[in-house]
């Protein structure tokens, strides 16, 4: 087996499995879980009725370049999301089965092993699948920190110039998981001038765009790039239709950005074996093509915010995020202790801060911070916030 697999970290929620192994929760009280990032609302009938209407697609061999129709519906909704050009459907944009296998695929296609050290930089707290994607590219992960004195935003000029000498490939993720931060242009125009500077591609992850509050729409790459007066060499977007249309299970994504990039992308994943089932071409074009679902979704994740956030304000240092559907809570104490005996005690389960980042430069910046994210029912929420309220009371006395 490959020696590369012994770098990997346990995963955060088997870290929360062990957390909670010897503990026994409140049985008078229901169980509401708030640590994982799964979309719980429906999903919307438009996509489900063009699954059953596409399922001829069974019999076929699905192109890992995908349909005309999906690339063509994808370029259509990023030219109206941002007001771009519309991309070029033969070149700039491929469909993946979902953000996360293309982030990780993506990494193995870009890093250069025979380059001597490669770096690959995260962002701190992070998505997991960024630091394994990198290890077993061969290449070293670097994390900068997100902290609230940064806006949670990377501290690119925290980078060691020796540092940015060996960096392959730059991680983005607007907006943050888990700080639901939103780049704003000049943080995109410093990127973008260091990867002028030393050359390297930028995977933006933008998978939580499409979940944001009133009418301020998180500003994407391919957006900024065209602000700034520049075309899109070096930079590839991801996005997903998991939050955006409750499509989870579907597994459905795209990439887009720099045609030679995505070229030798193309190549790598026509041997990796990862192309989209018909169907699922057909029902994400739908998809992307409907924007009602999308608005009546962001309705249900604000009601909840609005619910939630004050009532969670009482006992914690917390804010609604600029996007996403997560609170990032400081909370008054060590998060695993705060994780387990919120656990243990109210039955309400959330995820520590510490388990989504790496300890960099003398700091954890996820320590005595825990992840909520606001996926069951409204009702629930409430309930659970509700209960964190009433165990930090009853800590306190």
């Amino acid at each position: 087996m490959s020696p590369r697999l012994n770098l990997l970290q346990p995963y955060p929620f088997q870290k929360l499995r062990q957390l909670f192994a010897m503990l026994t929760p409140n049985k008078d009280l229901k169980p509401i879980n708030l640590s994982i990032g799964e979309p719980k609302h429906a999903a919307p009938e438009l996509i489900k009725a063009a699954l059953l209407n596409n399922l001829s697609g069974l019999s076929s061999y699905p192109a890992t370049l995908g349909s005309d129709d999906l690339r063509a519906s994808i370029s259509e909704w990023l030219a109206r999301r941002y007001n771009i050009p519309a991309l070029d459907i033969s070149t700039e944009i491929l469909p993946v089965n979902g953000s996360r296998e293309a982030l990780f695929a993506f990494v193995q296609a870009v890093v250069d092993p025979t380059k001597d050290r490669p770096v690959v930089l995260s962002p701190n707290p992070f998505y997991q699948i960024y630091e394994g994607a990198a290890l077993l590219a061969g290449a070293e992960p670097w994390f900068v920190n997100c902290t609230a004195s940064q806006r949670f935003q990377p501290d690119w000029d925290s980078v060691p110039e020796a540092v940015w000498e060996r960096v392959q490939l730059v991680f983005a993720c607007s907006p943050g998981n888990p700080t639901g931060a939103v780049a704003s242009l000049d943080d995109w125009r410093r990127l973008f001038a260091l990867s002028d500077q030393y050359g390297f591609v930028i995977a933006s992850d933008e998978c939580y765009s499409e979940i944001y509050f009133g009418d301020s729409k998180p500003l994407g790459g391919l957006e900024a790039a065209r602000l700034l007066g520049r075309d899109y060499t070096r930079l590839v977007v991801f996005s997903s239709l998991s939050k955006r249309s409750n499509v989870p299970g579907m597994r459905s994504g795209f990439v887009a950005g720099d045609a030679q990039v995505l070229a030798q992308f193309l190549l790598y994943r026509t041997y990796h074996g990862c192309a989209m089932s018909p169907m699922v071409m057909a029902a994400s074009a739908a998809a992307w093509r409907d924007e009602t679902h999308v608005i009546e979704n962001r309705k249900l994740y604000a009601e909840k915010f609005a619910a939630v956030t004050p009532i969670l304000q009482e006992v914690l240092d917390v804010s609604l995020p600029d996007a996403a559907f997560y609170l990032w809570a400081k909370v008054p104490m060590d998060d695993e202790q705060f994780t387990r005996e919120l656990f243990e005690q109210q039955h309400v389960t959330v995820l520590p801060g510490s388990y989504l980042a790496r300890e960099a430069h003398g700091v954890n910046p996820g320590l005595g911070y825990v992840r909520i994210a606001l996926v069951a029912p409204l009702d629930e929420c409430v309930a659970a916030a509700e209960r964190i309220v009433n165990y930090c009371k009853a800590s306190k006395k």
